[in-house]
């Protein structure tokens, strides 16, 4: 069992920027595929960023591409989500998920359903 626990989340001005941490529990962290999904009131859940378990391959939702970087340090078994140019669109709950991907430390995944462990999520509220 895999528990991801999200921080960071919080009231920021549009146009302001936060960073995101999602810190894993699996001992074997670094053979996970991670990735950044949120889900505002009365929409769906969308695809924000996600990252291969080397790192080296990343995907972007339309909607945050240019403006947020998500990243990872296995050593710390953390991955972050850097979010720049914030804008009101971007308020949401933001939820970390994880995949085991040991044959496959180059894929990512873009969609929910593919993620096996879910975090708690961090509220992220952008004022106009």
């Amino acid at each position: 069992q895999v528990q991801l626990v999200e921080s960071g989340g919080g009231l920021v001005q549009a146009g302001g920027s936060l960073r995101l941490s999602c810190s894993g529990s699996a001992p074997n962290f670094s053979f996970y595929a991670m990735g950044w999904f949120r889900q505002a009131p009365g929409k769906e859940r969308e695809c924000v960023a996600v990252i291969s378990s080397s790192g080296g391959d990343t995907y972007y939702g339309d909607a945050v591409k240019g403006r947020f970087n998500i990243s990872r340090e296995n050593a710390k078994k953390t991955v972050y989500l850097q979010m720049n140019s914030l804008k009101p669109e971007d308020t949401a709950v933001y939820y970390c998920a994880a995949r085991e991907s040991t044959l496959y430390p180059r894929t990512y995944y873009s969609k929910g359903g593919a993620y096996d462990y879910w975090g708690q999520g961090t509220q992220v509220t952008v004022s106009s």
